[in-house]
């Protein structure tokens, strides 16, 4: 049976503060931050304090291998006074990207550690300063159910100073909640599917709808045949724990008729054995983190209100858990929609999109949005189209959509890089047996998303195929190895820009 219940609604994150000047009393680790332009104006007074010509250390430490390179780390210890260390951190540029790599960095160094204080250079941007917070929170995750050899505890506190008077708390507080949706996605992710399965997923978004002042819905399996989700039943048959639906509701405060109004689908999946069309072992290790999409809905709807965002955003959740049984749907079932709309199925392992389609479907004929975005683990095809770890794959139905989720990907880090949709191509997924099939020959990802666009019907639509990003090989930057909790981040970033639906609404 799936676990029901959690130990906390937000994870235990390091308590990352601003400190307008050096502090008085510093932690036993300092951090120094050094760019392409060398140390940070406060290095000489930082210097003072622990006894250390900064200046000679970074020399030293260039000249046995260190560079200011994002992420690049080399520690000095002092045998005397408060100070136990001293590391220095490259910066690289000084980019946003850079400084959320350099984060990540001394996350990793703080392990184990009370307090770490970290001193910058001066006059960062609150773009850059944001990510710099970012990448130390992203850099802590940690998850497992280890009872031997746990590893090193994350970070206590970290302080983060330029040494002069002003005030950045703002940027590194935004920072930190950004940083906390990508945690949160991945350790959804993560989660063992033994313990994670649609009603776990369901409790999660409760629970984070009570810390995010969101209103919330959740439809069980009675529910969704009474109301006509054949998509999300049809996935979730096979499996003896039924599916779910989830919806979240966001309202600004102030809101009005005019306010613009976004909707977000996500993927839940569960986990994905392929069904009836039965993965191989290689394919389906990894598959319970095929609820990503779902996964990223949840954590950035738990943040809007946290974050100001100006902007109504219901999130809605399919959630499914595809399993091979007597009961499973089979090849050549013909599925009803919501709404109508007929799919013949081909595999049972392009499920992905048979859920997506009754959200996206149920938002646009109930809720009338001004946008609509659906965000997913999908296809493998796109991971060939793409590759690994650069970008995730994006298909629009609007270039102003486009363009505003692309800057949103740019500077939160999770980058995408826009596909077609040939109007060609939609020969390959019809049928004389109902009005469109859910898998063909051809190019996977566009065909996929040729499916789905049927169901947005004449609402600006975004799509994300983010398997090429969901899954890291190793600890590097701001990930870790496994499940990245791809979307979050972007979504996050996206709906709390201060127009997010420009030119759209």
């Amino acid at each position: 049976m799936a676990r029901r219940t959690s130990k906390t609604v937000l994870p235990t994150l390091p308590a990352v503060t601003w400190q307008p000047g050096l502090p008085v009393h510093g932690a036993r680790s300092w951090v120094v931050v050094v760019g392409e332009a060398g140390l940070p104006a406060a290095a000489q007074e930082t210097g003072e304090r622990l006894g250390v010509d900064l200046d000679r250390l970074l020399t030293a430490q260039t000249d046995t291998g260190f560079s200011t390179a994002a992420g690049v780390t080399a520690t000095y210890p002092l045998l005397a006074g408060e100070v136990a260390e001293v590391l220095l951190v490259g910066a690289g540029n000084g980019s946003a990207a850079a400084l959320r790599h350099a984060g990540a960095a001394i996350a990793r160094f703080g392990r184990g550690k009370a307090e770490l204080t970290t001193v910058v250079a001066e006059g960062i941007d609150d773009d850059a300063l944001q990510a710099f917070a970012e990448g130390l929170v992203l850099g802590s995750f940690t998850f497992h159910r280890k009872t031997v050899d746990p590893g090193k505890p994350v970070v206590e506190r970290v302080t983060v100073t330029d040494g002069s008077s002003a005030d950045r708390t703002e940027a590194v507080a935004r920072g930190v909640v950004v940083g906390r949706t990508g945690w949160l996605a991945r350790q959804f992710a993560t989660t063992p599917s033994n313990e994670k399965d649609p009603a776990w997923l369901a409790a999660r978004a409760t629970e984070l709808a009570g810390h995010g002042g969101l209103k919330v819905t959740v439809w069980d399996e009675k529910k969704l045949a009474a109301d006509g989700f054949g998509g999300i039943l049809a996935v979730g048959q096979g499996s003896t724990r039924p599916p779910r639906f989830v919806r979240l509701d966001y309202v600004p405060d102030g809101a009005g008729d005019d306010t613009p109004y976004v909707v977000l689908v996500g993927k839940g999946i569960t986990y994905d054995t392929g069904g009836l069309s039965l993965k191989p072992r290689e394919g389906m290790v990894s598959m319970k983190r095929d609820m990503t999409g779902g996964g990223s809905v949840i954590a950035t709807m738990a943040a809007l209100r946290e974050l100001g965002a100006k902007v109504r955003v219901t999130g809605l959740v399919c959630a499914a858990e595809n399993m091979p049984s007597g009961t499973a749907y089979r090849p050549d079932d013909v599925i009803r929609h919501y709404g109508g709309r007929t799919t013949e199925v081909k595999n049972t392992d392009a499920e992905g999109r048979l859920v997506l389609a009754d959200g996206l479907a149920y938002a646009v004929k109930e809720l009338k949005p001004d946008v609509i975005v659906d965000i997913a683990t999908l296809t493998g095809a796109i991971k060939v189209s793409l590759g690994s770890m650069l970008y995730g794959g994006l298909f629009a139905t609007s270039d102003t959509l486009a363009a505003n989720l692309t800057a949103a990907g740019e500077v939160s880090g999770e980058r995408l890089w826009r596909m077609p949709l040939p109007a060609e191509y939609a020969d390959l997924i019809s049928t004389p047996i109902a009005d469109s099939v859910n898998s063909s020959k051809g190019p996977g990802s566009i065909t996929a998303a040729l499916f789905l666009k049927a169901f947005a019907g004449d609402i600006p639509w975004a799509h994300l195929d983010l398997s090429s990003i969901a899954e890291s090989p190793r600890d590097e930057h701001e990930y870790t190895l496994g499940a990245t909790g791809a979307g979050a981040r972007l979504l996050t970033t996206w709906l709390t820009s201060e127009t997010p639906t420009a030119g759209l609404a």
